[in-house]
């Protein structure tokens, strides 16, 4: 990209979470491979971000260039209104196959937001069909579900990027998280605190009646604040759950397909979610594609009711050629050599990040699979921080007061060193921190 081009960039294009008139910088692309970036200057950088989390098995992956390749040679897109296709009755089989088996049924969407929308959608329209109107939601402080209306409405209201929508958005019900959990050794502490569950009992016991469902990021709580609490938790919600008639949606958009150390975050507690919501790394970071799966009595209940049918329908619902690459995002998973890149990615993210405590900048850090964090007591100068980590030749991308890593799996050693050394480095730089 030449001068004039990063200049039209600069003027005309909105890029995520940016002001129009004070622009974060932006650094061209023109290909990548594996787990590098490469700009168009020649410079190389080792991306620790996975492209939001989502290109677990790195770019330019050849069994996943094949099946999109092939896709296109027979068709990019058809309408699923009606029409079905061997790539998404594939891929909706493979989901089925390796989610808990009360997940029957599975809607494909665009994107993780959708996703919510859609869970949150079938919860509202199976109490509707139940002839009991529950259009709330309860969730936890520090959430994060996504950018569109719905998905926002059961974000922190005062501690997420949407609070200045409050008034706008549906008044839904919160409650403190439970406090971040202490992991050992990569597994997390047998202590637990039965308090840390009752707030969420409380408003249960007062709001139940109202409720439609809870909705949580299972184990970790994503862009509201990289956060792990102990899998008693969840189990005890799943619980609750039960006790009170209420359905549980899981939103393992981000956690989804292996990046916990477990293939779905809701495996740490051994629970079933009544709706799970999938994105993110369902395709390898290819295309965007989501999925949102429920049982088969939730999905009968909302078809017999007074629609008739579940009341939504993407234009690029089910799309080929993204179905193409998830199938073949989830035949690299199932060839299970995942498991030991996790293990081996928290093993050397623990080891390296852990002396980091001793940072006087530094709150808090915390490693769980292949997520790294280094929680900063100040938030860090972004424009500055993205700088130093550039000339460094690695790719991070910080927020508020977080320092994080998720690289894609197939990351080697001497790479993810690159990285860690990176976040070591920043944290005795002043001019880092605002």
């Amino acid at each position: 990209m030449d001068s004039e081009d990063m200049a039209f960039d600069r003027r005309h294009i909105w890029h995520p979470y940016t002001s129009m008139t004070e622009p974060l910088p932006c650094y061209p692309v023109t290909s990548a491979r594996g787990v590098e970036l490469h700009l168009d200057d020649g410079r190389r950088l080792i991306d620790g971000m996975s492209s939001w989390w989502a290109a677990i098995h790195g770019y330019n992956h050849p069994a996943i260039n094949r099946a999109v390749k092939a896709q296109l040679s027979q068709m990019s897109h058809v309408m699923f209104g009606g029409i079905t296709h061997p790539a998404a009755v594939a891929l909706c089989r493979q989901l089925v196959d390796i989610t808990p088996d009360a997940l029957e049924c599975v809607f494909l969407a665009d994107s993780g937001s959708v996703a919510v929308e859609v869970a949150m959608k079938m919860a509202l329209q199976y109490w509707q069909a139940r002839g009991n109107v529950r259009q709330r939601f309860l969730t936890l402080r520090h959430g994060y579900h996504g950018d569109t209306f719905g998905a926002m409405s059961v974000c922190d209201p005062r501690n997420s990027m949407h609070s200045l929508y409050q008034g706008y958005l549906p008044n839904h019900l919160f409650v403190d998280a439970p406090p971040c959990a202490s992991l050992n050794n990569g597994g997390f502490s047998d202590v637990w605190q039965e308090t840390d569950i009752a707030p969420l009992q409380a408003k249960l016991s007062a709001y139940a009646h109202e409720i439609a469902a809870v909705i949580l990021e299972p184990i970790v709580q994503g862009a509201g604040g990289m956060r792990f609490y102990h899998p008693t938790y969840l189990r005890r919600v799943r619980e609750l759950c039960d006790q009170w008639g209420v359905l549980l949606i899981a939103d393992e958009i981000a956690t989804g397909f292996g990046r916990t150390g477990k293939l779905f975050a809701c495996e740490h507690a051994d629970i079933s979610p009544d709706i799970l919501c999938l994105g993110k790394a369902l395709t390898g970071g290819y295309m965007t594609l989501s999925a949102t799966l429920t049982t088969r009595m939730i999905a009968e209940t909302i078809s017999n009711g007074e629609a008739g049918c579940f009341m939504h329908g993407p234009t690029f619902m089910g799309n080929p050629l993204a179905c193409a690459a998830a199938n073949a995002c989830l035949s690299l998973l199932a060839e299970q050599r995942w498991q030991q890149q996790v293990k081996n990615i928290e093993q050397q993210l623990r080891d390296a990040l852990h002396p980091c405590k001793d940072s006087s900048r530094v709150a808090d850090v915390r490693v769980l699979g292949a997520i790294g964090v280094v929680e900063t007591r100040r938030p860090v100068n972004m424009a500055r921080l993205q700088h130093f980590f550039v000339a460094r030749g690695v790719w991070i991308r910080p927020f508020g007061r977080l320092i994080y890593l998720m690289p894609p799996f197939i990351i080697q050693p001497d790479e993810l060193r690159k990285l860690t050394d990176a976040v070591g480095a920043a944290l005795h730089h002043e001019q880092h921190f605002q």
